[in-house]
Parts: structure tokens; C-alpha cells; sequence
């Protein structure tokens, strides 16, 4: 089993200083028009001061009308430039892999957020959603590409294709959501091709060097295990992905289906022949005893979401103590603030059940 501090290569681009890896957090933090905000540049940044090998932003949406919270990324428009270069260059210079992760909501755009109906694989009137026609999608793939080659443009080493947690890209693979009649729907093979158009187009137009990751949710969001199980072993076996990001939700799960409990959700991954290519997961991954189980069942590396927010020099902390303890939860809102968490990132995260301490009321 290779120890989390152990450097692991990628197929294009730079190896990874050890198998830590920031995972993808909502933080509310950017501009309204998606421009890059202090506060952001602060909180991610001190994430690869802390020893990540690497440091993924927040989900950053590839339209305007793909916005899925206040305060989002964007690497929609050459106007996001200034801020993406400042950031990808401060990331680098701690020796952490900048990367941007590629996002669109489909239909979880608010309608209030981005002043129209929603966009989604097929109408939805629960969302009030409208499905996109042949040429959007054809729109939305060419949206994906471009923002790759902007990310390249600003210095990152790589983009992530954010393709979970009913976004987009995960609602045309999921069958109930995606009813589609032409070649992006219908069977698996036609609901996954969004995804496949977009990793041919950034492999196409990004330089030979350029890291290439895709994000998926194994099950939930009207999901088939099995379904994702064939696309995830098809993106491995094909060697155009770095690496495939595993959101678990937790890691030591069994999945939903009992259909398919003789194993953990994570066994249904790591059994899979990936050549090249890296298997990593996030879940519920906090302490080091966590983070080692992980690569010990086969994982290659692990992303790290509250663990991180707790301790942006997790790595580090790692490296001098194997068996550190954490911080327990709940924190207060100044070891937040002391963790480089800006006030729009900390009221955020007091609405995480248990994450932060209430604060105190004086007796009647």
C-alpha cells in the first residue's frame, strides 16, 4: 500500500507531491459576476501553502445561466482572467497542482439567480426546467472546452469535469431526468456522450501536458450503480483521464441498492482496471486512519472536503504526526476565520448541522 505521503505521477502534467488532494467546495465567496474574490484567493491559497498536492477550486460555472449558488466561480468569459491567472500562479508557488473544476447546474439554476428558466437534458416542471435542443448541447459541450483552454490560458495545470450530484452533466446520465429522443439520449452509451464530447474536446484543444480529471456520483440523483460502474470503466480504460474522482458521500458506505451490498460502494470502483489512469474518492474522509483505509482498499488518492476546512495544513500536519487528531466538531467561528475562511464562507458553513458552534444566549 503506497503511504499518503508518497508522490504519484499523471499521465499529462505534473505528479502530485503526495495523495492529498483539496476536494471541490461551495464557498459563496466570489464576486456576483464570478469574478475572483480576496476572500477566495485567501481560502484556497492557504490550502496549498498547507501542503496539498493539489488544489481544486469550487465548482465554476462554464455559462452564465449554468450559475448554481451566490457568490460562484466563473470561467465563462475572458473577464474572469485577471482573477483565475492570480490565483493559478499563488497556487503554483506553493508547489500545489492548480486546478479549476468545470461546472454547469442544469436544472438546479436558480431561476432567481440567473433571471430565466433553468436549462436541463429534458423539460422538468418540477424545476421548471426547459430541455435544451440539440445545437444547446452541442453549445454546452463547445462552453466546457472553451473554459479548459481559458483555465489553461491562466496558468492552471489541469480542469475537472464536474459530472455528480445532479448537475448537469449528471442529470443527462440519469435516465428518469434525461428523455431525450436524439444521440444524447436514450440508452447509457447516448446519455454519457455529453461527457465523452467534452473530454475529446479538451484532450483536442488543451496542450499535451494539460491534467484532465472527471467528478461522478456512483448512485442517488436517479443514478444506476451498474450504470455508472460501465462509465467509469470505460473512462478509465480509454487513458484520456488523469485521474476519476469518486464522490462517495462516505467512504465506508454500502450502497443503496441491496441489490449490490455483498460489497462497499467504493469496492464497486476499485476493482476496475484503470491503466493509467487514478482512482481517488471523497467521503466523510477525516482523519489520517480514514484517509489510509482508503488507499488501502484501493484507492490512489483522496480528496479531502471538511477535513480541509478544519485544517487547511492537513498534509502537514500529517507529515509531522501520523496519527493526528483532527479538530472535533463543532468549531467556533474564529477557528474558521483563523483557517482563512472569509464571512461569506462561514455563514455558509453555519448551516451545516453540527459543523459550528451556536452561539451562546443569555438566559431569560
Amino acid at each position: 500500500m503506497p503511504d499518503l505521503l508518497e508522490p504519484l505521477s499523471l499521465a499529462h502534467g505534473p505528479a502530485l507531491k503526495n495523495r492529498l488532494v483539496l476536494a471541490p467546495l461551495t464557498n459563496l465567496q466570489s464576486h456576483p459576476d464570478g469574478a475572483l474574490s480576496d476572500d477566495e484567493f485567501n481560502w484556497l491559497t492557504y490550502r496549498a501553502k498547507g501542503g496539498f498536492a493539489l488544489t481544486m477550486t469550487c465548482a465554476a460555472h462554464v455559462q452564465r445561466v449554468g450559475q448554481g449558488f451566490p457568490g460562484q466561480l466563473g470561467v465563462f468569459g475572458d473577464e474572469h482572467l485577471a482573477g483565475l491567472t492570480r490565483l493559478a500562479a499563488k497556487i503554483k508557488s506553493y508547489d500545489s497542482i492548480a486546478v479549476v473544476q468545470l461546472h454547469h447546474a442544469g436544472m438546479r439554476s436558480p431561476k432567481e439567480l440567473i433571471g430565466e428558466a433553468p436549462s436541463a437534458p429534458s423539460d422538468d416542471e418540477a424545476t421548471g426546467s426547459r430541455g435544451l435542443s440539440t445545437g444547446e448541447v452541442e453549445q454546452l459541450v463547445e462552453d466546457f472546452v472553451a473554459a479548459a483552454v481559458r483555465s489553461e490560458q491562466a496558468g492552471f495545470d489541469g480542469v475537472e469535469i464536474h459530472g455528480a450530484h445532479s448537475y448537469i452533466l449528471c442529470q443527462f446520465l440519469a435516465e428518469p431526468l434525461n428523455r431525450r429522443t436524439d444521440k444524447y439520449g436514450g440508452s447509457p452509451e447516448n446519455r454519457g456522450r455529453v461527457i465523452k464530447e467534452i473530454i475529446d474536446g479538451v484532450r483536442a484543444r488543451c496542450r499535451a501536458d494539460f491534467s484532465l480529471g472527471l467528478r461522478l456520483s456512483p448512485e442517488r440523483f436517479e443514478l444506476e450503480l451498474m450504470e455508472i460502474r460501465e462509465l467509469a470503466r470505460q473512462v478509465l480504460a480509454e487513458g484520456k483521464l488523469d485521474y476519476l474522482d469518486m464522490s462517495l458521500w462516505d467512504y465506508a458506505k454500502l450502497p443503496a441498492d441491496e441489490a449490490h451490498q455483498d460489497r462497499t460502494l467504493m469496492g464497486w470502483f476499485t476493482d476496475l482496471p484503470r491503466g493509467n489512469t487514478r482512482l481517488g474518492c471523497a467521503g466523510k474522509i477525516m482523519t489520517p486512519d480514514d484517509a489510509r483505509l482508503c488507499l488501502e482498499r484501493g484507492m490512489d488518492f483522496v480528496l479531502l472536503g471538511r477535513a480541509a476546512i478544519l485544517h487547511h495544513d492537513w498534509p502537514q500536519k500529517l507529515a509531522a504526526d501520523a496519527h493526528f487528531k483532527p479538530a472535533q466538531i463543532p468549531v467556533s467561528v474564529e477557528h474558521l476565520r483563523a483557517e482563512r475562511l472569509g464571512p461569506a464562507m462561514v455563514k455558509y458553513m453555519q448551516g451545516w448541522k453540527g459543523f459550528v458552534e451556536e452561539p451562546e444566549t443569555e438566559d431569560a
